[in-house]
């Protein structure tokens, strides 16, 4: 069976690898991709967009171009992690995509639901800026795609002196996720932070992909070896997690869930950081606050790990170029 997924992205490194992932699929087809700010300007986005969809043979794709800033708040872009272009700065050159809308990514997500009603999966990989815009055009829009895969939040809350990665995507823009995660929907999944972040490409992962010499291997490599250069100072080795792949993967291979957890999602604020998070306990048991009532969500807990990480390599290895017997 085909899956026809549209993906909102704000193109960095793991976005762009998320991508690759997806072309390189037999079986799935991206009907659509809106960009957004995050992990870089929304114009960078675009253009890693374009250099990523014309690398695995997806370059006929529909662009549209997104949010450059949070619904009430500046934009933060993370440049610390992604480089200045996103991409860890290693690309000479990045063009825009051959398909660009004139339509805004809020207008193409809500053509994208409702050409299709119940057959569109959707990816988000950003800030949720975009979503809530066209939430507010169409409120049951989420009811109208297949599923919402949402790379963001942090599950259910950790066990006593744990604590989880940054979550990036909802710190960026709070108001937005409180409106993804309080719409009704068909079926609402968050990869959250506290699974992605048991997902990671090390040194003899980037070692396989630049002796793969593929287009797409190498470009791989180069771009995770930026991406090391930040991470190695929060474990003291060489690794990355796997945040959109993950995300990615999950959207069309459900089936690599291995636990999981639903409930509604609120968005915590404790003066430090902001979260989305399934309203329990580590132990199952209701947090000790009123909490705002929203339809469930299904946050990942844990993944087939080893299932995930061979299909993720050959993916960035073979390239959707290959896969989809286009030209090299």
């Amino acid at each position: 069976m085909t899956r026809t997924v549209h993906v909102d992205t704000d193109t960095g490194i793991d976005d762009a690898l998320a991508l690759l992932f997806l072309a390189a699929q037999p079986d799935v087809e991206i009907v659509g991709i809106s960009a957004v700010y995050g992990n870089c300007v929304v114009d960078d986005a675009l253009r890693n967009i374009g250099h990523v969809t014309r690398l695995g043979g997806r370059p006929l794709t529909p662009v549209s171009r997104g949010a450059a800033g949070p619904l009430a708040a500046e934009a933060h872009i993370a440049h610390y992690v992604h480089g200045h272009d996103g991409l860890g700065d290693v690309v000479e050159t990045r063009l825009l995509p051959e398909v660009l809308l004139e339509l805004t990514a809020a207008e193409h997500l809500v053509k994208s639901a409702n050409d299709a009603p119940g057959e569109v999966d959707l990816l988000t990989l950003g800030p949720l800026t975009n979503l809530a815009l066209a939430l507010a055009q169409d409120p049951l829009l989420l009811t109208k795609f297949r599923s919402v895969t949402i790379m963001g939040g942090s599950g259910p809350f950790p066990e006593l002196g744990a604590s989880h990665m940054f979550d990036a995507n909802i710190q960026n823009d709070p108001k937005a996720a409180k409106a993804v995660f309080s719409a009704p929907a068909t079926r609402r999944v968050m990869v959250g932070v506290n699974a992605t972040g048991t997902v990671f490409t090390d040194e003899a992962d980037i070692k396989a992909l630049h002796a793969s010499g593929t287009p797409t291997g190498t470009f791989a490599a180069d771009i995770l070896e930026s991406y090391l250069d930040f991470y190695q100072f929060a474990w003291g080795r060489r690794v990355s997690p796997v945040h959109d792949g993950l995300a990615a993967a999950l959207t069309v291979r459900p089936e690599w869930i291995a636990e999981s957890a639903s409930g509604p999602v609120n968005i915590t604020d404790d003066g430090f950081t902001v979260r989305a998070r399934i309203m329990t306990a580590a132990d199952g048991t209701p947090v000790p606050w009123a909490i705002d009532e929203v339809p469930d969500t299904i946050a990942v807990l844990t993944v087939d790990i080893d299932a995930f990480h061979r299909a993720f390599l050959d993916a960035l290895v073979g390239g959707g170029a290959r896969t989809q017997g286009a030209p090299e």
